[in-house]
């Protein structure tokens, strides 16, 4: 398995902060996000990204994301055109399709399906896998891996399509199986308070992976080694405790817990 930083879980640093901060850590790559609040790499080239990335021997994992994206339309369909134009650019490896979580289109499998059916070339064309991520609030309306998959074959689009298992969502879905061959990436965050409900829990609530974690991230990543997976392992804390830390502090707290996630990793 491979370390890998989100710039989720340090969205104040531009991407060239998070490249270093990222060989700083011993990761082996990166995730990119535009949805920062923020122009995507604050002006500058995805091509300027990749070089310097690559200079530090750094891989761009994952560029995300598209949102809703089985809410489809034209609209959606350039969306997604335009997010591949980048990461060709980008030399990433993946980009990512988030479902709605809104409230709508529960047990709509066939939305998912119809918007994967019309990715799909999009992908071949451009020679790109996206990564499909099952949310598991329960207002979402794709849950669980088993689903995704079930629609990804409908479309033939097994050689196209991958999953993000994200040890929050699969801990909130009550989903048990974990699928390693379909894995393209797994996200790792910790939530800690005892007291949360999990009717109220939300991506306030993921900081980093800690000894104290009730997810079983441990667990997770042990039975996705012993399955096979060898891919990704990113962080991506979403806290805004954790966002809010002074630089020195958050650094010396996300070593600490990638150094917990190699005694799983290797």
């Amino acid at each position: 398995m491979q370390l890998a930083l989100n710039h989720m879980t340090m969205p104040r640093l531009d991407w060239r902060a998070l490249l270093m901060l990222a060989k700083r850590s011993g990761c082996t790559g990166v995730e990119f996000r535009n949805d920062l609040g923020r122009p995507l790499f604050e002006g500058f080239t995805a091509e300027t990204v990749c070089e310097e990335a690559q200079a530090l021997g750094l891989s761009v994992f994952g560029l995300s994301q598209v949102g809703m994206f089985n809410d489809w339309s034209d609209a959606k369909a350039q969306e997604v055109a335009s997010l591949i134009t980048v990461a060709q650019d980008l030399e990433a490896e993946t980009i990512s399709l988030i479902p709605r979580n809104d409230g709508t289109g529960l047990d709509d499998l066939n939305a998912v399906k119809v918007a994967l059916r019309e990715i799909l070339p999009l992908l071949e064309e451009a020679d790109m896998t996206a990564l499909v991520e099952p949310l598991g609030f329960v207002q979402s309306s794709l849950r669980t891996k088993a689903e995704a998959i079930e629609a990804i074959e409908a479309v033939g689009g097994a050689s196209r399509f991958k999953l993000v298992h994200d040890t929050f969502h699969h801990f909130l879905s009550g989903e048990t199986e974990f699928f390693a061959d379909w894995t393209g990436m797994v996200h790792v965050s910790g939530v800690t308070d005892p007291d949360i409900s999990l009717v109220t829990i939300a991506d306030r609530d993921r900081g980093v992976v800690t000894e104290d974690d009730r997810l079983d991230n441990l667990g997770q990543l042990s039975a996705l080694r012993a399955a096979g997976y060898a891919g990704p392992v990113s962080m991506e804390a979403f806290a805004p405790e954790f966002h809010k830390l002074p630089a020195d502090k958050a650094e010396g707290l996300l070593m600490a817990s990638f150094d917990l996630l190699r005694t799983v990793t290797g």
